[in-house]
């Protein structure tokens, strides 16, 4: 992959439902202002994890990435744990997606049943992860620039309706961007914004996946510190400018923030069809994150047989030197998430949902500690100059990034809504740990030995 398909990667990873639904929900309760903020402070701190994460990837780009990390810098248990919550986290984003995409698409075929579409477009994606890696390439570039665009072109809309340079019908709020302090700046108090942080820094999820690419990345030294740099600006960008935009043309009891407020705003400047792009734009952002994190999820799988803590066949590559049974375990789990979110709404579902968010969180603290660490065993033995890529400031990055991701999963425990991810996260994850102590650690050199008898492909043949 090259600088351009590594963005397209990401953001494909990044921009989902969060950006268009999402931000609607927060400013109803924390004000515009106040969730600009939140989302300036998940900024700021996936900017720090992108520091961490591009020193160790271009020193060792690997395509187990944070796994191999943790494995390396860490402890062994510890990557096994991440690369099993990292997996989940992708794959029970599946099986939603596919779900939701089902049911988008009824609304141009309310015949078709929900399922005929769920297997459509998982057939699409598999093919696309199965072939040579430039056709998911190219389809993951295209379904991100649109979705890109669409928000791109939404801002530019939005921004000349707020300074009424193009009429808009049945705008009652106020001109020049006077919506967004007309009730205070934070009309609800400081309470909400620090509620809406620790949703936020989630919206930002995704952009590791750069490090995950980093085995398959060419010139991976320039190309993967060039992509985090401009996906970030583009993120950050994209981002603040649809809540500025949204906070300026809808009031904050307008009920369009909670259901669709980009529909409602481009209905507003006259563009006809407006719920139908949409409808569109969210089935393309549905499939491009999915696709993306089908490619991020059958890595891990394949990284853990790599590593020995699975069995080997499932470090079997294809001809074009891509994960197989990583791919179709992947898809197996997204098929079990969907079944889980129909027949187990209330119980499975709801509480592999709390293990995704958690793990997000469990990702970037392990992100940056590995560096943390790694630097440390660098510094013994080497002249700091010699890495091709530092992160500023060391330690404080990656000090600050685990001092904060600790905070937030504290604060989820105060948050009644979110406690759940707690609950469920924690536990998980304490059994995951003992699981690879008592059974993986004594049988890990048995498998590592029984993964080269089989002739299995290794790093290089990704690089």
């Amino acid at each position: 992959m090259n600088t351009n398909q590594l963005i397209a990667l990401s953001l494909g990873g990044v921009i989902g439902t969060g950006i268009f639904m999402s931000p609607g929900y927060f400013i109803k309760s924390a004000g515009a202002i106040g969730t600009v903020i939140a989302y300036l402070i998940g900024a700021v701190l996936v900017c720090l994890v992108m520091q961490c994460l591009s020193e160790l990837s271009v020193h060792q780009p690997t395509t187990g990435a944070f796994h191999d990390y943790a494995n390396q810098y860490i402890n062994p248990g510890v990557g096994f744990v991440v690369a099993w919550l990292y997996w989940l986290t992708w794959t029970i984003a599946l099986g939603s997606n596919l779900l939701t995409m089902g049911v988008l698409m009824q609304r141009w075929f309310p015949q078709e049943p929900t399922w005929l579409w769920c297997l459509f477009f998982g057939l699409i994606m598999f093919i696309l992860n199965i072939g040579n890696l430039s056709w998911f390439s190219k389809s993951e570039s295209i379904t991100s620039w649109v979705k890109t665009f669409a928000l791109l072109f939404f801002i530019v809309i939005g921004f000349l309706m707020v300074t009424r340079i193009i009429p808009g019908h049945h705008i009652q709020t106020a001109a020049n961007f006077g919506e967004l302090t007309k009730n205070g700046w934070f009309p609800h108090g400081i309470g909400p914004i620090l509620a809406t942080i620790l949703t936020a820094n989630f919206a930002y999820s995704g952009a590791e996946m750069i490090g995950v690419a980093a085995g398959e990345t060419k010139n991976p030294e320039k190309a993967i510190p060039k992509a985090s740099r401009r996906t970030l600006l583009l993120l950050i960008t994209l981002f603040i400018g649809a809540i500025l935009i949204m906070g300026a043309l809808l009031a904050p009891s307008d009920n369009a923030l909670a259901t669709s407020p980009f529909v409602a705003i481009l209905g507003q400047a006259g563009i006809p069809g407006a719920a139908d792009i949409m409808n569109a734009i969210l089935i393309i952002t549905l499939f491009s994150a999915s696709n993306a994190g089908v490619f991020a999820a059958s890595r891990m799988i394949w990284s853990l047989a790599d590593k020995g803590e699975i069995s080997p066949k499932f470090g079997k590559l294809s001809r074009h030197g891509l994960p197989v049974y990583g791919l179709i375990l992947t898809m197996a789990g997204g098929a079990l998430s969907l079944l889980s979110s129909i027949y187990a709404a209330q119980t499975l579902y709801l509480a592999l949902n709390a293990l995704s968010a958690f793990a997000v969180v469990a990702v970037w603290i392990v992100i940056a500690w590995a560096q943390l660490n790694f630097r440390k065993q660098y510094q013994k033995e080497h002249d700091i100059k010699d890495l091709k890529y530092r992160a500023p400031l060391y330690p404080l990055t990656p000090i600050v990034v685990i001092v904060a991701c600790l905070a937030s999963i504290i604060g989820i425990g105060f948050d009644s809504n979110q406690r759940i991810a707690l609950i469920i996260g924690v536990p998980f994850s304490l059994f995951l740990y003992g699981y690879y102590q008592i059974f993986q650690a004594k049988s890990k050199g048995q498998y590592h030995h029984e993964f080269s008898r089989l002739g299995q492909t290794t790093e290089d043949d990704f690089i």
